[in-house]
């Protein structure tokens, strides 16, 4: 009985431990047609870029398969797609696609995890767009590709809430815009081609 108890004792002690080391990262899902999780990048605990994804499926309660294959355990659904052709399901974290397995690559706080449904092509995947504030009421917005290098998003264009929508300023490097007062109102970009942005208020 007693050596149960030090085994359960010890068995706890690992799960808390496990719990503990795991890393504080912010999670977003961005699907085919819509934001499916994190459109402001909530919080998540976790060691690896699955287990993130994993929490933000039991979190945002959204269906996600994982396929074991000689080459790894790869995600082949989130939600209602599965991958087809030249699309399907990849992640980035803090801007930047790893040439690793989402099992394999480790967290650390503060990263920043994207996961994506993205068609790709001999260059890699759509850009993916970064949203920063600028100033008061005004945001930059990024596009980034594969590598996490940066260019301003032209063309791209801001959404205030549900209704309203500002044109971005900037012919060549710049892409601002200013959306005035937005009490309570989330902003977000778009731009055709790439992966929507995440929401700053």
């Amino acid at each position: 009985m007693f050596r149960r108890s030090l085994a359960l004792v010890g068995a706890i002690a690992l799960v808390f431990a496990a719990a503990a080391t795991a890393a504080t990262v912010r999670v977003r899902v961005e699907g085919k047609t819509r934001t499916i999780f994190g459109v402001t990048e909530p919080r998540l605990a976790a060691d690896n870029v699955l287990q993130a994804l994993e929490r933000a499926a039991g979190a945002g309660e959204f269906y996600v398969h994982v396929t074991d294959s000689s080459f790894g355990r790869y995600v082949d659904q989130i939600g209602l797609f599965a991958p087809f052709g030249s699309s399907g399901w990849t992640y980035k974290v803090n801007g930047v696609s790893p040439p690793v397995g989402a099992d394999q690559y480790t967290l650390h706080d503060g990263d920043r995890v994207l996961w994506y449904w993205a068609t790709f092509s001999s260059a890699g995947g759509p850009p993916t767009l970064l949203l920063e504030r600028s100033r008061k009421n005004c945001y930059r917005v990024y596009a980034q590709d594969d590598t996490g290098a940066r260019r301003g998003a032209v063309g791209a264009v801001l959404h205030v809430g549900s209704s309203r929508t500002v044109r971005t300023q900037g012919a060549t490097q710049a892409a601002v815009g200013c959306v005035g007062r937005h009490r309570g109102l989330l902003v977000r970009a778009t731009l055709e081609g790439t992966v929507r942005s995440n929401a700053l208020p």
